[in-house]
């Protein structure tokens, strides 16, 4: 290949280090934010997004859960925190509730299967980023993402070891940025523990496939970028420690 060829962005190491671990993703980000940039000290001013009562319309088959948790959701009616039971995943506390939002399904560290609801993509998009704390969901992570190119390079690539340095994050928020029963933004706020309770913004854009949530992610990482956080303004804030 000469110097003035195209090369498939796939095939370049830093795409493959970047993408094998859905966490590799979010945490490198945020190295790079708490490292590079100093929060403001400006209010934030995004508001919740105003979440009409929710419907449950009876669905078919592309509707319903892949391991039978009930609800249907075609607009988003989570205004409040939820109330759950925490689990450690990894190094986060992950949210749990495993008849009503999710997880369903449970294997060791690794979470699937979560509510065709607001909540149910809220705590997909949490355990996710969980499960990637813990090196051995690594083999496995590409089950989480969606259909796409991203998805069949990462599955490809096989089992990866995570390299996070000393970065540690806990949920401290949330807001639910655009939903439907198709795709959602959900928006959380995470606390960096490992650097001074510095917040940073993290939108998962989610998408209901094969009656599960499944993460977004495209050849150059994630669709929407973090962003450091000076408060939780806007923010509903929840949190598992």
């Amino acid at each position: 290949m000469t110097n003035t060829e195209h090369k498939s962005p796939f095939s370049r190491p830093g795409f493959i280090a970047a993408a094998t671990v859905v966490g590799i993703i979010v945490l490198a980000a945020i190295i790079v934010l708490v490292t590079s940039l100093n929060p403001g000290t400006g209010d934030n001013t995004t508001q919740p997004t105003s979440n009409p009562t929710s419907t449950t319309p009876s669905g078919d088959a592309a509707d319903k859960s892949v391991c039978g948790l009930s609800g249907l959701e075609t607009k988003s009616s989570l205004t409040l925190a939820p109330t759950n039971e925490w689990e450690l995943v990894g190094s986060v506390a992950a949210p749990t509730d495993p008849e009503g939002a999710g997880p369903g399904t449970t294997a060791g560290q690794f979470r699937t299967c979560f509510a065709h609801t607001a909540e149910g993509a809220l705590f997909a998009a949490v355990n996710a980023v969980a499960a990637s704390t813990d090196s051995r969901n690594s083999s496995r992570m590409w089950e989480l993402l969606a259909d796409g190119p991203a998805k069949d390079a990462v599955k490809d690539a096989g089992e990866q070891t995570p390299s996070s340095g000393n970065t540690r994050l806990q949920v401290a928020g949330f807001k639910v940025n655009n939903y439907s029963a198709a795709e959602a933004t959900i928006d959380v706020a995470y606390t960096i523990t490992s650097e001074g309770g510095s917040l940073v913004s993290y939108p998962t854009v989610i998408r209901w496939e094969d009656g599960d949530w499944k993460v977004v992610v495209t050849e150059t990482g994630a669709p929407i970028a973090p962003g450091p956080l000076s408060n939780l303004g806007g923010y509903i804030p929840w949190a598992g420690v």
